[in-house]
């Protein structure tokens, strides 16, 4: 003997079950989802504050190469001027350097300009990033 009250009651147990496990998948791919938006914009995030870091870097040795008048015919400091030669470029005549030393030693202000407008720069990239992240 079945009771038809019985058997409607545990099928509609069932389709409650169902629908319950339903919901929770659809909010694990929603999780999901999010962690992997969340796990490339801190990707960019990481790639622009590593990228921007190199290049304050490699200012940062050339203005003190300059200040503290490096041979220009060491291999050394050639390398680190013609790689930073096209981002100073911007700012080279902005100002004019005040040299001392008779000439070797120069303290560079363009530098000193393009390692704060970089910087400034990465900033707003990664402010716009986190941003986009928000939305």
């Amino acid at each position: 003997m079945h009771d038809p009250n019985n058997q409607e009651n545990l099928e509609r147990r069932r389709e409650l079950l169902r629908e319950e496990e339903a919901f929770r998948l659809q909010q694990e791919q929603g999780r999901l989802e999010a962690a992997k938006r969340n796990t490339t914009f801190a990707w960019v995030i990481n790639s622009i504050s590593f990228l921007v870091g190199l290049l304050e870097i490699l200012l940062i040795l050339r203005f003190i190469l300059r200040l503290s008048g490096a041979n220009t015919q060491n291999a050394f400091a050639q390398f680190i001027y013609n790689i930073s030669d096209p981002l100073i470029a911007p700012f080279s005549t902005l100002f004019i350097s005040p040299v001392t030393g008779g000439g070797a030693n120069i303290f560079d202000l363009n530098v000193l300009v393009a390692i704060v407008v970089y910087a400034l720069l990465g900033w707003l990239a990664i402010t716009l990033v986190q941003f986009l992240r928000g939305r």
